[in-house]
C-alpha cells in the first residue's frame, strides 16, 4: 500500500482490510510524506500485528513504491502480493473476491470495467478519459484485459520473479500497463474480477497531466516496439 499524503485515509484503510480480510500482511510503502503519514503508519505498526512500514527518502513515483513493496514481499517468502491504494478507492469488501481466485491466476485484477464492475463519484469526463486510455491500451497493446490501469491487484509471487522487475519503465500510472503487458507478454494466467471503484472523499488526488502523458507515450512505444 503506498502513500503519500494519506493521513487523513490511512488508519480507516487499514481498519477496513482488516475488517475484511485479516489474515492478510499490511505492507506501508511511505515516500516521506510531509504531512505526517509516515508517522501515523508508525504508530499503526506498533499497535497492529500485522502491519509494516518500509519508509523511503523522498516522492519517487508509484512505480518505485511498487517495487520496493514486491522487493520486500519477494524477501518475506510471501506466496502472493497484493497492489492496493491507501485512499479508500480500493474497497477492502472486494479484496477477499480477489484473493479467491489468486490460487487460479498469475494475476488477478480488480476490474472496473468488465460487466460487474463500477466506478462511484467520477463525473462522466473522468469515466470517459478512463476508458478511452483502456480502450487504446489494449488496441495498442492486444492484450485483451479491460482494465488494463486498474490498480487494485494480486500477484503470485512465484511469476512475479520471472517478470524482470529491474527492467520496468514507467514510474507513474503507467506502471499498472507495464506490468499487466509484462504479465501478458509472460504467457500468465490473467483473470479479471469485478470491483466497485469509490472516488477519494478525502486528500489530493495524485493524477497530473504529465502522468498521464508519459502513460500514452509509453503505451504507444510498447505498442510499436514491444519493448516492455
Amino acid at each position: 500500500m503506498p502513500t503519500f499524503n494519506e493521513i487523513e485515509n490511512l488508519e480507516w484503510a487499514v481498519g477496513q482490510i482488516n475488517l475484511f480480510a485479516p489474515e492478510v500482511e499490511i505492507l506501508i510503502v511511505d515516500d516521506s510524506s510531509p504531512d505526517g503519514t509516515g508517522v501515523l503508519a508508525d504508530k499503526l505498526a506498533e499497535n497492529l500485528a500485522n502491519v509494516n512500514v518500509l519508509h523511503r527518502d523522498q516522492k519517487d513515483g508509484l512505480g518505485a513504491a511498487y517495487l520496493a513493496g514486491f522487493s520486500w514481499a519477494i524477501s518475506k517468502g510471501f506466496e502472493y502480493v497484493v497492489e492496493m491504494d491507501a485512499d479508500g478507492s480500493h474497497r477492502a469488501v472486494d479484496l477477499p473476491k480477489l484473493l479467491a481466485r489468486a490460487s487460479k491466476a498469475d494475476l488477478v485484477i480488480g476490474s472496473r470495467w468488465i460487466s460487474g464492475g463500477e466506478v462511484e463519484n467520477w463525473p462522466w469526463y473522468r469515466k470517459a478519459i478512463s476508458r478511452f486510455g483502456n480502450t487504446y491500451a489494449r488496441f495498442m497493446l492486444q492484450t485483451g484485459i479491460k482494465d488494463m490501469t486498474a490498480g487494485f491487484r494480486v500477484f503470485k509471487v512465484s511469476f512475479l520473479k520471472q517478470l524482470h522487475l529491474d527492467g520496468v519503465a514507467a514510474r507513474g500510472y503507467a506502471f499498472q500497463v507495464e506490468m499487466a503487458l509484462r504479465s501478458h507478454r509472460a504467457g500468465g494466467v490473467i483473470l479479471e474480477v469485478p470491483i466497485t471503484f469509490v472516488e477519494r472523499t478525502r486528500g489530493a488526488s495524485k493524477m497530473t497531466t504529465a502522468i498521464v502523458l508519459e502513460a500514452l507515450w509509453l503505451v504507444t512505444k510498447w505498442g510499436f516496439y514491444k519493448s516492455a
